[in-house]
């Protein structure tokens, strides 16, 4: 094989290869309580895939299971991996991740009250070695993203507005300069026009800057506007997965999540039949 046909092979594989894989993955908690049913899922590079379910879903534990983070909550994975860039990463710290390029940014934002808004950001590149001038650049491209943070770059988080926070914890993320993100429920608590704000410099960085995102979001509508695949949980199982233009006009998740169908909005007494109908799960 000469080596044009080589990097040629290596290439396609590439391009087949999920950037980071789920492979049925069980989850218990406290050695009792079965939250993840094996559940599998692939998010290709550059490509922004959403989580979605109610909540209770097992959306949240699927993340912290990609970040490790579930053993300090007493969980376990007892089945199944995790691969990021090819290589199985369920047994890695949370820090050894981030230093590989995977970072999450927890439901709930979870920024340093007491901290400006630009310190919490410069404790996003503790694993970094880097000049001032390196540190420096990176903030410039967080608050090119993110102008609203660069204009309250000297205030205390804690006494920011919810999406100011969540632009803070995202940018906090960034500062790792990160290949991936697992952003879990970004519209949580946050007001509409701000979510839409949100979303769409989630879809900036990923066109410019390559990141690659898992999203879990019970926003269904807004997920799959922004998001390219999506999966569905179902206590703690993956029920429906498929493009997200897809998704977005199956009439089940129409029904299920938005109260929706062809027929125009059902009544609540409606959606309750449906939920225990389950017409997916059958």
């Amino acid at each position: 094989m000469n080596t044009a046909t080589a990097q040629e092979t290596a290439a396609a594989a590439n391009a087949v290869q999920p950037y980071l894989s789920v492979n049925n993955v069980e989850v218990i908690y406290d050695h009792v309580i079965l939250v993840l049913k094996g559940v599998s899922l692939q998010v290709p590079q550059g490509k922004i895939v959403a989580l979605l379910g109610a909540n209770g879903a097992g959306k949240s534990t699927t993340l912290k299971t990609i970040s490790t983070l579930l053993r300090g909550e007493r969980g376990d994975v007892t089945k199944g991996e995790v691969t990021f860039k090819g290589e199985r990463v369920d047994q890695l710290t949370p820090n050894e991740l981030v230093k590989r390029g995977l970072s999450q940014v927890m439901e709930g934002r979870h920024c340093f009250g007491h901290l400006t808004i630009e310190e919490n950001l410069l404790t996003g590149a503790y694993t970094r070695s880097q000049s001032r001038a390196e540190l420096r650049e990176s903030l410039e491209k967080v608050y090119h993203y993110f102008p609203r943070l660069k204009t309250r770059r000297t205030s205390q988080a804690g006494y920011t507005s919810g999406g100011e926070q969540q632009m803070c914890a995202i940018g906090r993320s960034l500062m790792a300069r990160p290949s991936m993100i697992l952003l879990d429920e970004p519209s949580m608590g946050i007001a509409p026009q701000i979510v839409e704000e949100i979303f769409g410099i989630v879809k900036d960085l990923n066109a410019k800057e390559n990141v690659s995102f898992l999203l879990a979001e019970q926003n269904t509508m807004v997920a799959l506007r922004y998001a390219d695949f999506g999966y569905i949980l179902e206590n703690g199982r993956v029920v429906m997965e498929g493009a997200a233009s897809d998704l977005a006009n199956n009439e089940d998740v129409k029904e299920f999540y938005l109260g929706m169908s062809g027929a125009g909005r059902k009544s609540f007494r409606d959606m309750k039949f449906y939920r225990r109908r389950k017409r997916w799960l059958a």
